[in-house]
């Protein structure tokens, strides 16, 4: 977990650079390393990430992912605090920068948290244990974005740690998370709403007002109330559907 942490961590460097050719050379080099570390220090295979069905599973968390956040915004504007308007960008240079750069941050996290983090906590303690705990880094993670505060923290482990965790669960696929991740960003900064408190230049300009809780102040969407609610939602079922499936490992049969 270590070794992959630490190797994820120089990978992410590239896709903070914010250039679209090197952030999807870092999400190759971050598979690649996966590959490298699982083999060579975990020693075992890594069928989360195989090829067969992987197009599937992305597109299938992809449409989660979308409807998500769409059924979020679509809420939150029934309330009368957000409004959108055309933001006249080039429609092409924004889908090329929204999904080169999504794809690379979606995979080098994903990899990094869902893969390495929680497969090894996972088998040290337990399912419930490794998404509780990532949940709270992957909420620790985002502290350091513009507008970040305690409770923006605490939202988005909820909402996107914890949900993502047991995404990961239920489907046993690397790929699943990251079409959910992928579809999540994108569609915030295609409707120019701040993703995780980065400003967005998307096709749309979203004008807030209204009380932070439904808003999610400048943090953006993940600090809203909204989405929390709907986070846990969406969590429970597929949580109940992880462990029909045998996929939630216990305390007496982690290893």
């Amino acid at each position: 977990m270590i070794t992959g942490l630490l190797a994820m961590a120089l990978i992410s460097g590239l896709n903070s650079a914010g250039s679209g050719v090197l952030a999807l050379v870092g999400a190759v080099l971050a598979v690649l390393a996966y590959k490298l570390v699982m083999h060579l220090v975990a020693r075992r295979s890594t069928p989360e990430i195989a090829r067969p069905g992987a197009a599937r599973e992305a597109l299938h968390g992809a449409a989660l992912g979308a409807g998500f956040i769409g059924v979020s915004v679509a809420l939150i504007t029934l309330f009368g605090v957000y409004s959108f308007t055309w933001s006249g960008r080039s429609l092409w240079s924004v889908l090329g920068s929204v999904l080169v750069v999504g794809v690379g941050a979606a995979v080098t996290e994903e990899l990094m948290f869902r893969g390495f983090a929680l497969q090894a906590l996972e088998q040290l303690f337990s399912s419930r244990t490794a998404v509780v705990v990532t949940g709270m880094f992957f909420g620790v993670a985002h502290l350091l974005n513009p507008g970040a505060n305690l409770w923006s923290a605490l939202a988005i482990a909820i909402e996107a740690g914890v949900l993502l965790g047991v995404a990961f669960l239920w489907r046993r696929s690397i790929w699943f998370v990251v079409g959910l991740h992928f579809a999540w960003n994108s569609t915030e900064q295609l409707l120019g709403i701040p993703v995780s408190g980065k400003a967005a230049e998307g096709l749309l300009t979203a004008d807030v007002s209204g009380p932070a809780l439904l808003t999610g102040g400048s943090f953006g969407l993940e600090a809203s109330i909204i989405p929390v609610l709907l986070g846990v939602a969406l969590t429970v079922p597929m949580f109940v559907a992880a462990r029909r499936r045998g996929m939630i490992v216990g305390k007496r049969s982690a290893r």
